[in-house]
């Protein structure tokens, strides 16, 4: 399933509202407030196809291309929120989900001339799939720039909820319908890092990631986790290349969770769910993403 990580549209949104005073002593002062420029908004947004869509690591496209979108609509203050979305397919599609939606809310500040700091939330959402499979992540990011390289270290935590407890022992439980610990609830913590290094003269950006996860080892209520070894590293290495408004990216994703460890979690964990191919293997993803 799903960081996810990785189609969609707007989550509500909340400003701060501040209250003029009913009168004021200082008719120019309150003549300046009734004339003041209101407030920045901007909403900015991407559209892209995808070989694959990998969340920390593993597929949630069945190995097989992915659509997806997303919208931002951000104040000036630094409170934004938006929407992001995806098709699902095998594994990733949570009780018959075939689409994740990521409703997103957050504040980003800066801390000074080249650092900022993220914090905020992810509601992934699975429209038409079965029952306890929403679940919320906060998050928080601090990015830092110098010259051409940026650098980004942060952690989501996702509170205990059903969608993260261990329901099934196996896959095989899954498969049968063999409850383990029906309505079980877990919590689960993202690490990751990011560096990007902008290579000078030319519309190339060299990227490397790499994350750990520690959950509850297991399958969900609808035999899909987040972390469902317990514990494990996914990293992947790749280049952008831009153009205008268009962005092209070729990366190679992995992780280290073995035919061995995934073997326990099948029919479910494997392509097609049916016992064929490590999801979680090495992959080269390519993708094209148009923002706006």
């Amino acid at each position: 399933m799903k960081f996810r990580q990785a189609a969609a549209v707007v989550a509500i949104l909340a400003f701060p509202i501040t209250a003029r005073a009913q009168s004021t002593p200082n008719d120019k002062a309150e003549a300046s407030e009734d004339t003041a420029p209101p407030a920045t908004l901007t909403v900015s947004g991407s559209a892209a196809i995808a070989s694959d869509y990998r969340f920390r690591g593993v597929s949630q496209s069945d190995q097989e291309m992915a659509v997806q979108g997303g919208i931002t609509v951000a104040h000036e203050s630094g409170l934004y929120a938006g929407a992001w979305g995806s098709n699902l397919a095998g594994w990733g599609t949570f009780g018959g989900a075939n689409m994740e939606l990521d409703l997103i809310g957050g504040y980003k500040a800066a801390l000074a001339a080249n650092a900022t700091l993220d914090v905020g939330l992810t509601w992934y959402m699975y429209p038409g799939g079965a029952d306890k499979t929403d679940f919320a992540e906060p998050y928080v990011k601090l990015a830092g720039t110098t010259g051409p390289a940026t650098l980004t270290a942060g952690a989501a935590y996702a509170p205990k909820q059903q969608a993260l407890g261990k329901w099934y022992n196996t896959g095989t439980d899954a498969a049968n319908g063999v409850y383990n610990s029906p309505g079980d609830k877990d919590d689960n913590l993202y690490l990751w890092g990011d560096g990007a290094l902008a290579l000078a003269g030319t519309p190339i950006t060299a990227k490397a990631h790499v994350g750990h996860s520690w959950g509850q080892d297991g399958l969900g209520p609808n035999a899909t986790a987040v972390t469902p070894t317990g514990a494990y590293w996914d990293w992947s290495l790749g280049t952008d290349a831009t153009y205008k408004n268009l962005t092209f990216n070729v990366s190679y994703i992995d992780t280290d969770i073995s035919n061995r460890e995934a073997t326990y979690l099948r029919p479910s964990f494997s392509k097609g769910q049916d016992r064929a191919g490590n999801i979680a293997g090495g992959t080269v993803v390519v993708s094209l993403t148009a923002d706006f």
